[in-house]
């Protein structure tokens, strides 16, 4: 009877109760996270999440309005916010993220994707522009706080990738030759780095119901001549769960990859799409 309440009280150390029943308690309350292109879409739904585990964030936006609006909303879990007005893509950027925050425990790379088209349109500087936003730009930041994470001897990476990565879409090749760049580099350095308590993964997003998809469906409705709703139908079909992911379900995802929980898992790509890509690796 002795060992049955020592292993009740160990699994209420894991699990807290809330308005919606117990939840997973993910032992990174009162951690530092730098969560770049964070004031809506994906990007603000791992700052949700991160917010709500009691993590204190450092957010960036192009946007100003958007992104003041977004610090308000997660100020409202009782963390502390800082949110830096800039271009994550640029070196001034990037400097002054990590001025506001220093010694993160967290990072979320993340950075819109280049637009579709197919290859007769794409120039050098078309390729050097995607590379620089979704391969350098993230590179570039894991440099910058791995040695900090590293002396700390723990510190969590997540990388917002695509699901391109395992399936690449054919009028995305900027997207899919920048980001297959990225993941070959994570896939030797996380493994380099993860003897020091850092681990470093990749999360794959397949259609989410973000500003983004509200455009390719708009683009969709327009170019095929039906309404608005015909168009996600059409495009919901094609996914095996029958509807578009949240941001609040793939915040919750890269929250657990930064989690306590998470500490054996080094160098992965995580798909979160509904079952879109069909694959048994």
């Amino acid at each position: 009877m002795k060992n049955y309440f020592v292993y009740v009280s160990s699994l209420l150390k894991v699990f807290n109760e809330s308005e919606s029943g117990f939840i997973m308690e993910l032992g990174i309350k009162g951690k530092k996270a730098i969560v770049c292109a964070s004031s809506r879409g994906l990007g603000f739904g791992c700052a949700e999440a991160l917010a709500q585990a009691g993590v204190n964030l450092t957010i960036c936006a192009r946007n100003s309005d958007q992104l003041h609006l977004a610090e308000k909303k997660l100020t409202d879990y009782g963390v502390e916010v800082i949110s830096v007005c800039c271009d994550v893509t640029s070196g001034t950027g990037q400097s002054a993220l990590l001025q506001a925050c220093p010694d993160p425990d967290i990072l979320i790379n993340n950075a819109g994707g280049p637009p579709p088209g197919i290859w007769s349109e794409w120039e050098r500087e078309d390729f050097i522009s995607a590379l620089d936003a979704n391969m350098i730009t993230p590179i570039t930041l894991i440099g910058k706080v791995l040695p900090m994470m590293i002396n700390k001897k723990w510190g969590r990476i997540v990388n917002i990738t695509s699901q391109a990565v395992k399936a690449p879409v054919p009028a995305l090749g900027l997207s899919n030759s920048a980001r297959a760049g990225l993941t070959g580099y994570v896939a030797g350095t996380s493994r380099q780095v993860a003897k020091h308590g850092v681990t470093i993964n990749n999360l794959l997003p397949g259609m989410h119901d973000t500003q983004r998809l509200v455009d390719l469906d708009s683009a969709l409705s327009e170019e095929k001549g039906i309404s608005l709703e015909d168009a996600r139908t059409s495009r919901m079909s094609s996914i095996p769960a029958g509807r578009y992911g949240t941001i609040h379900e793939f915040g919750n995802a890269c929250a657990f990859i930064c989690s306590q929980h998470a500490a054996f898992m080094v160098g992965q790509n995580i798909l979160l799409d509904g079952g879109a890509v069909n694959s048994t690796i």
